[in-house]
């Protein structure tokens, strides 16, 4: 396995380069840090030395420690005192109760939104979704997975949800690595997008009903290939 330096040094520098000095310094490593986790450029089992981030991005260890307090309640590292840091395995009971706690809410929202919702909405949810086309097309998977969160994002605020989305983005650390393992298998990144195009269709048109059906097939795309994923990657996987 590569080592931290060398992983940091391949990153384009909007993940690993040194930090907007305007702003709080542990809110960046954090975010940076958590981007690197879930789009797998740090894999599960990768050592996480705090001299060597504090060095990327051009730190002191106190906001390095911070993040990966933050990412360590997250169970997305595994912090052993005074010997390592490491990412941890993706687990799969986190990542089945992340999801089943984003189908409930989602299901929800969708349906309030194909009741009631404003013609910007759609437009803005199309245009999101012709950029993940786009991505898609280059197989760029991380500026695809942005936008995919951007899309859901985007209906929670519709509804006036915004908190809510931050507390289903802080419980998805590890399914959305799990769906990162899955997202190269040909077809997904299409199938992503189709299932966004019915459910924005199903809340143009007015009908819940068929807006949740979408959803809930568009949610379980990816624990439904659980068998398939654990076979390719059992060293990602915890028991």
């Amino acid at each position: 396995m590569n080592s931290l330096p060398a992983i940091l040094r391949r990153l384009p520098s909007r993940y690993a380069g040194h930090l907007d000095r305007d702003r709080q310094a542990a809110p960046q490593v954090f975010e940076r840090l958590r981007t690197l986790l879930t789009s797998l450029a740090l894999p599960p089992g990768s050592p996480l030395s705090r001299t060597a981030l504090a060095g990327q991005f051009g730190v002191s260890s106190t906001p390095i420690r911070d993040a990966l307090m933050r990412l360590e309640e997250e169970g997305l590292v595994e912090v052993f005192p005074q010997y390592a840091t490491v990412v941890s395995r993706i687990d799969i009971g986190l990542a089945q109760q992340a999801h089943f706690l984003r189908q409930a809410l989602e299901l929800e929202i969708v349906k309030r939104l194909a009741l009631e919702h404003s013609k910007r909405l759609v437009d803005e949810l199309n245009t999101t979704i012709a950029r993940q086309q786009k991505f898609a097309k280059a197989g760029d998977f991380e500026q695809f997975m942005g936008a995919d969160n951007e899309f859901h994002r985007e209906l929670y605020v519709a509804t006036g949800n915004q908190e809510l989305w931050d507390l289903v983005r802080s419980r998805s650390g590890h399914i959305d690595r799990l769906r990162r393992l899955h997202l190269p298998t040909p077809g997904k990144a299409q199938d992503i997008v189709r299932h966004h195009r019915l459910i924005v269709k199903a809340i143009a048109a007015n009908q819940p009903d068929d807006a949740q059906r979408h959803l809930r097939k568009h949610l379980s795309g990816t624990l439904g290939y659980l068998a398939e994923i654990r076979a390719r990657f059992p060293e990602y996987l915890s028991e």
